[in-house]
């Protein structure tokens, strides 16, 4: 016996075999690989507990306009369920001409307030901080119409454990992890819930004629971009996709360490690795940003994870549909590339 054996993970890796998973992919033809995602979009879709979500009414309410100067950022409320509420921010540049739409995903942290110029407290701020580096409004600089969602559970859409603290003396959960285990035992999942969201804001933004959805990217970091890689995969509505700091292996990110509960989802093993799922985006324009230091995202697997997506774009004649930035820097936004990008892909 050997302390290897004594580690229950031990019991579960041999269960790891992604290249055997039903619905990973390994098409050789581009007839095959268009019939590999009308079968296996659907299946992610169940996959995730998707279909545990109702549509209703979005009665979008007003929630007041802000003018910054160069652009104006209008806060929303839709109703994106029987019991919730998302807001959503929206960035409009002044000095565009029928600009291009890009949905902004933050990553954990204390919400879409750190990514539109907002400090935790709701005041201002015109220097960028933190690993977003406020990057919808670097978008809505470089001339996009910009969409930012607050995600479920974070910022205003925190779960209040505060009475636990208060009452019983315990430390308040992590809203995430906690909405994480419920929607586990109920048969669905957070990335569900947060790809939900994003389908019933894009219906929204359908509606209104001052919004273009028909040149529609999407933008994450980190848990934003586990957020742009699912959304993208079940809507092809989206158009482009920029993924920063989350492309990689699964085995040697997500469970090479501690992240968090919301970004696992029961059974997802069926649909292979990463670059399976990432396969659902082609032939779609993608952009994988990654600092070479980033701790959670090692990368040696971004690497090989943006070359085997190449690989798999390459099926769909679509290869150079796939670029890349690996820069000098930690877990963070750099974007620069990446903003002009989406410029060229969605003029």
């Amino acid at each position: 016996m050997t302390n290897r054996d004594l580690q229950p993970a031990q019991t579960l890796w041999p269960w790891y075999r992604p290249e055997e998973a039903p619905y990973a992919f390994r098409c050789k033809t581009r007839a095959e690989a268009d019939a590999w995602q009308a079968r296996v979009r659907p299946a992610l879709h169940a996959t995730l507990g998707l279909d545990r979500f109702v549509r209703v009414p979005l009665e979008a309410q007003d929630a007041g306009i802000v003018d910054r100067g160069q652009y104006r950022r209008e806060k929303i409320i839709l109703r994106t369920g029987p019991h919730t509420l998302m807001p959503v921010y929206i960035l409009h540049p002044k000095f565009v001409h029928n600009p291009a739409t890009v949905l902004a995903f933050a990553g954990h942290g204390y919400g879409v307030a750190d990514i539109v110029g907002l400090w935790e407290d709701g005041s201002e701020r015109s220097t960028p901080s933190g690993y977003h580096r406020d990057f919808a409004v670097a978008l809505c600089l470089a001339g996009f119409t910009v969409v930012a969602p607050e995600i479920a559970c974070f910022g205003e859409r925190r779960t209040d454990f505060s009475t636990l603290n208060r009452v019983m003396g315990q430390d308040e959960p992590n809203s995430c992890a906690h909405t994480a285990m419920l929607a586990f035992h109920l048969g669905s999942s957070v990335p569900a819930m947060r790809v939900h969201d994003a389908l019933r804001l894009v219906d929204y933004l359908e509606t209104r004629s001052d919004i273009d959805t028909m040149r529609l990217g999407a933008m994450g970091i980190s848990g934003g971009g586990m957020h742009t890689l699912f959304s993208g995969a079940i809507d092809e509505r989206i158009k482009a996709m920029v993924i920063s700091g989350y492309v990689s292996n699964w085995r040697e990110s997500i469970f090479a360490m501690h992240h968090c509960a919301c970004n696992f989802v029961p059974g997802l093993a069926t649909h292979g690795e990463m670059t399976d799922v990432l396969a659902l985006l082609a032939p779609r324009p993608l952009f994988i940003e990654a600092g070479i230091q980033d701790p959670i995202f090692p990368i040696a697997s971004v690497r090989a994870a943006s070359l085997k997506t190449q690989q798999h774009y390459a099926v769909f004649g679509a290869s150079q549909s796939v670029k890349t930035d690996f820069f000098e820097g930690r877990h963070e936004i750099r974007g620069v590339e990446g903003y002009r990008f989406l410029r060229e892909v969605l003029a």
